[in-house]
């Protein structure tokens, strides 16, 4: 196991009720701005909880956050925030929302002229930040119990990472009930989401962690276990809860610790978002089960024992039980209702694979855990998508 260390400040507050604790978590003095996205959190009463919890605070409001969160959208936040000497951050809605937020909270306190290129391109450690909580509505980025995000921006059609310990929430209240009224696309996109997070840290090389990969292996089984349930019975209140805690354990940082990450998928994913705007987990579904074929050698062992534990294979070739576990987590997509080629979704594999290598090679960028991900090999990678 390598060395590590860890820490994570964020209150936890999870189940039936739980947002009606909210005035017991911001200091009554402080002013606050609630951040929101697209307007669901009117239809599902979300809103008008958060609201009751919160009469008597001095509450303003900035709605619009997108799917896939705009650079230029949060700067407008940004503005209001110098404007009125906002001093807490309310996210309410799914990870976009709160994706978002986190970064206003960092950009807020930068003074310099061009916030994206300071914290997403430079990595210039920001040494200040306003404190913030939220009401998260959708199980998939993990958000809530991280300190890391994604911000796109329009004007250079890029979409890229973001991590700074000071935007770790203060509290996170997670009610599995706001989840029953999700669109059924939303529900597939967290969970498939959720499935490639745990991939991205459990599918790479063996570092003698079996804590760590016992409990990857079980938050996929949860998913595959309770995905059909809730796809059947939206209201599903247990089913429900076991993908929110899926969600939420499967980027805490609690199956990585000590053991190797990858994350090539996620950032070939995040370049297909970025040029043809397709949702964030139809894009990883796109690529996961590629790269593990392109990379099945060096992740054969991971791989061979997922195969085993998760779905029951008895094959003792190691690249064999490989070459069944890829297939069968394209099947498990394919069963929700995800959709897993470029060609389901109108995009040229071969336009979008130079498209994507081009940008790799500008940026002189490689991935995975061995850094064997270059632009060629996403090239190779996306003409099989």
């Amino acid at each position: 196991m390598n060395n590590f260390e860890y820490c994570c400040p964020t209150h936890v507050v999870f189940g039936k009720g739980s947002i009606a604790k909210l005035n017991d978590l911001i200091d009554k003095n402080k002013k606050v701005l609630m951040i929101y996205g697209g307007g669901s959190i009117m239809k599902n009463g979300v809103y008008n909880q958060v609201k009751q919890a919160l009469e008597g605070y001095n509450l303003l409001e900035f709605g619009g956050i997108e799917p896939n969160p705009k650079y230029e959208t949060c700067m407008k936040a940004v503005e209001i925030i110098k404007n009125e000497g906002v001093d807490f951050l309310l996210s309410v809605g799914g990870g976009s929302t709160l994706d978002a937020t986190k970064f206003i909270s960092i950009a807020s306190k930068y003074n310099g002229n061009d916030a994206y290129d300071a914290i997403m391109i430079r990595e210039e450690q920001i040494n200040d930040a306003i404190p913030l909580g939220d009401v998260i509505t959708l199980p998939a980025t993990g958000s809530e119990m991280n300190n890391g995000g994604v911000i796109s921006r329009l004007s250079t059609g890029e979409k890229l990472p973001f991590h700074n310990n000071l935007v770790y929430p203060q509290f996170s209240i997670i009610d599995p009930e706001v989840t029953f009224s999700l669109p059924v696309r939303q529900t597939i996109n967290g969970i498939v989401d959720t499935f490639v997070h745990v991939m991205e840290q459990y599918s790479t090389y063996d570092v003698n962690t079996p804590l760590q990969d016992g409990w990857a292996l079980t938050i996929l089984k949860t998913l595959i276990d309770e995905a059909p349930k809730v796809l059947s019975n939206p209201a599903d209140y247990d089913a429900r809860a076991n993908i929110f805690w899926c969600a939420t354990c499967g980027l805490n940082y609690w199956i990585s610790l000590g053991a190797v990450q990858d994350w090539a998928t996620h950032m070939i994913g995040h370049e297909l978002t970025a040029f043809y705007g397709i949702d964030h987990g139809q894009s990883l579904a796109i690529v996961l089960p590629r790269l593990l074929k392109n990379q099945k050698v060096s992740k054969s062992r991971k791989l061979a024992k997922l195969a085993r534990e998760v779905f029951g294979i008895n094959e003792p070739v190691d690249l064999k039980a490989a070459d069944i576990a890829i297939e069968r987590i394209e099947e498990f997509f394919n069963s929700i209702g995800m959709k897993t080629k470029l060609s389901d979704y109108e995009i040229d594999s071969q336009e979008a694979a130079e498209k994507i290598r081009a940008r790799f090679e500008q940026r002189n960028v490689a991935f995975g855990e061995k850094g064997a991900v270059t632009a060629d090999t996403a090239y190779d990678i996306l003409t099989e998508c």
